[in-house]
C-alpha cells in the first residue's frame, strides 16, 4: 500500500506556514514589542529565529524524513541503528508525542471558541457588548466551564472530518483554502487597526525603538522564548532541551522526496543515532 504524502511542494510549504505561525504568538508577540522597545525587541527575536530556531526546523525535518517516520518510529529507528533496540528510543519519543497531545488538547478548545465568535460576529451577537468590561465577562462565560462545549465538539468533529481524507486530500487541501483566507484576514485587520485612534502613536512608538532594552537580559530570554511559537518547532527551550521532536518531524516524513535534502542531512542524522545509542548526553545539545 503506497503511503499518502503531499501531492506539490505547494501544499507542503504551506502546510509548514500553518504549523508555524501559532495562534500564541499572534498573542503574544505584540505585547512583547511593546513592552520590550518596541523595534528593539526584533534584533534579539531574528537572531534567535535564525540561530536556534531555522537550524531546529531543519534538523526536525531531516530527521523525519531520512527516517521515514513519525517521532516514535524515529527514534526507535535512531536507537536500533547502533543496537540498543527499538525500545529506547520510542520511550524518548513519547516525551514529544506527549506534549503534542497536550497542546493539541489546549488548541481544540482554542478552535472552539473562534468558531463561538466567529459565528457571534456573523449574527450580530459579538457586537451586543460595548465595553472592555462587557468583551471580559462574555469571554469569561466562554471560557468557563462547560460554557463552550458544543463548539468544541464542533471544532473536534471537523479536525477529524479533514484528518479522516488523509495528508492530499484532506490536510493539504484545506490548507490550501484556510491559510490564504489566514492572511488576507490579516491584511485586513491590518488596514483596519491603522484606521483605529491611537494608531500614528503606535507606529511611531515601533519605528523608535529604545536601545537600552538590548542592554537586559529580560528581553534576550523573552525573544528566546518566543521561538517555538514563531517557528513550530517543539524543540523548545519551554519544554524540553532535546534538538528533534514534533510536529515538523512528522510533516517531514510524508513530505515528497527530496534527496539532495536527505543526503545533505545524513551526517547530521548518523551522528545523532549515535549519541543517541552511545547514551551520550551530549546529543541533547547537537
Amino acid at each position: 500500500m503506497e503511503r499518502d504524502s503531499f501531492r506539490t511542494r505547494t501544499g507542503f510549504i504551506i502546510a509548514c506556514i500553518g504549523s508555524a505561525v501559532g495562534m500564541g504568538n499572534i498573542w503574544l508577540f505584540p505585547a512583547r514589542v511593546s513592552a520590550l522597545g518596541g523595534a528593539a525587541f526584533l534584533i534579539p527575536y531574528f537572531i534567535c529565529v535564525i540561530v536556534i530556531g531555522f537550524t531546529g526546523v531543519i534538523g526536525e525535518m531531516a530527521f523525519g524524513r531520512a527516517m521515514g517516520a513519525g517521532p516514535m518510529g524515529a527514534f526507535g529507528k535512531a536507537t536500533e541503528m547502533r543496537g540498543k533496540g527499538k525500545q529506547l528510543g520510542e520511550g524518548l519519543a513519547l516525551i514529544p508525542v506527549l506534549t503534542s497531545f497536550a497542546l493539541a488538547i489546549g488548541y481544540s478548545v482554542v478552535v472552539g471558541w473562534i468558531l463561538k465568535y466567529l459565528v457571534g460576529s456573523l449574527t450580530g451577537d459579538l457586537f451586543e457588548a460595548s465595553s472592555v468590561d462587557e468583551f471580559g465577562g462574555m469571554f469569561n462565560a466562554v471560557a468557563g466551564s462547560f460554557g463552550n462545549v458544543g463548539w468544541h465538539i464542533v471544532a473536534l468533529v471537523l479536525t477529524f472530518v479533514i484528518m479522516t481524507y488523509g495528508i492530499a486530500s484532506g490536510i493539504e487541501k484545506a490548507n490550501k483554502i484556510m491559510m490564504p483566507l489566514f492572511f488576507v484576514m490579516f491584511v485586513g485587520m491590518a488596514i483596519y487597526i491603522s484606521t483605529l485612534p491611537g494608531a500614528s502613536a503606535g507606529y511611531h512608538y515601533l519605528t523608535h525603538p529604545d536601545w537600552s532594552y538590548l542592554l537586559s537580559g529580560k528581553t534576550w530570554v523573552y525573544a528566546l522564548l518566543m521561538i517555538p511559537l514563531s517557528i513550530g518547532s517543539y524543540f523548545s527551550v519551554e519544554v524540553l532541551p532535546m534538538w528533534v521532536i514534533g510536529g515538523l518531524l512528522t510533516i517531514g516524513c510524508v513530505q515528497i522526496s527530496y534527496q539532495t535534502i536527505v543526503q545533505g542531512f545524513k551526517a547530521i542524522i548518523e551522528n545523532l543515532a549515535r549519541r543517541i545509542g552511545s547514551g551520550d548526553k551530549g546529543a541533547e545539545n547537537v
